[in-house]
């Protein structure tokens, strides 16, 4: 595999989730390290082997010329890139950009009905289970539905995984692993650790459930995600949990 030009990561510790970054043959992208969007695109990176340095900066110290260059929105605060590197925002559509660069790396299976099912599993997490959770662990609102929201979109999830292995089967790892994979373990850690905005008795029942026969096969997947090399990697148990359980938006309300 040949790389061609830099690979320079930003990680901003201050803040917990971001999703934007700038990307070219020049590549630089601004993450926080522990952010489930941030994971996404480690966990590619550490697939394709490549070759990148990892740069970490600070919120308040954003630059001027930020705003102007890179995000409007200014509120990532990377060095002053290269006029040669490329601005591209969104994880998702970093990881496509990654299967492109990295085409031996297979972050997208060769096989059009393969790429097909990959892409379809993102789209199921997304569509299905990402809002759900959201309502449920950051923004839950009494008398809400987001619990039921929540469980039915795990089983549209698991039903769109093979009988056995990761998405595309057998132990091949691939975007739709990266894309689903930091957003289920930090499910399965939330609940088990009664850790949200969402009632402890709900949250109870929805552990109960998740821990139950109705996510068998769901919880070998990530089960599997947990022994994979590529995920170990990148993943901090221990730093992660304390991040969550001092999120403010995941504390309780008295």
């Amino acid at each position: 595999m040949v790389q061609n030009g830099q690979i320079t990561f930003y990680f901003n510790p201050v803040r917990i989730l971001c999703s934007s970054a700038y990307a070219g043959w020049q590549s630089v992208s601004q993450l926080n390290e522990h952010s489930p969007f941030s994971q996404r695109i480690q966990i590619a990176l550490a697939q394709a082997k490549a070759d990148y340095s990892k740069c970490f900066v600070t919120l308040p110290e954003k630059p001027a010329w930020y705003v102007e260059k890179v995000n409007p929105i200014g509120k990532y605060a990377p060095e002053d890139p290269s006029p040669e590197a490329k601005i591209i925002n969104e994880s998702s559509v970093i990881l496509e950009f990654l299967a492109d660069l990295f085409p031996e790396a297979h972050l997208l299976p060769s096989d059009p009905v393969l790429r097909a099912k990959a892409r379809l599993f993102i789209d199921t997490f997304v569509s299905k289970v990402f809002k759900p959770s959201e309502a449920f662990f950051l923004f839950y609102i009494e008398g809400s539905k987001s619990a039921k929201e929540l469980l039915e979109g795990l089983d549209a999830l698991q039903a769109a995984l093979p009988p056995s292995g990761l998405v595309v089967g057998g132990q091949e790892w691939t975007n739709a692993d990266s894309a689903v994979a930091p957003f289920l373990i930090r499910m399965d850690m939330m609940l088990k650790h009664g850790i949200g905005r969402y009632p402890q008795s709900e949250g109870l029942d929805a552990l109960e459930a998740w821990q139950g026969q109705r996510f068998a096969r769901l919880a070998k997947y990530v089960a599997d995600i947990k022994e994979s090399p590529v995920y170990r990697e990148v993943w901090d148990e221990e730093a992660s949990l304390e991040l969550l359980k001092q999120h403010p938006l995941l504390m309780k309300r008295k």
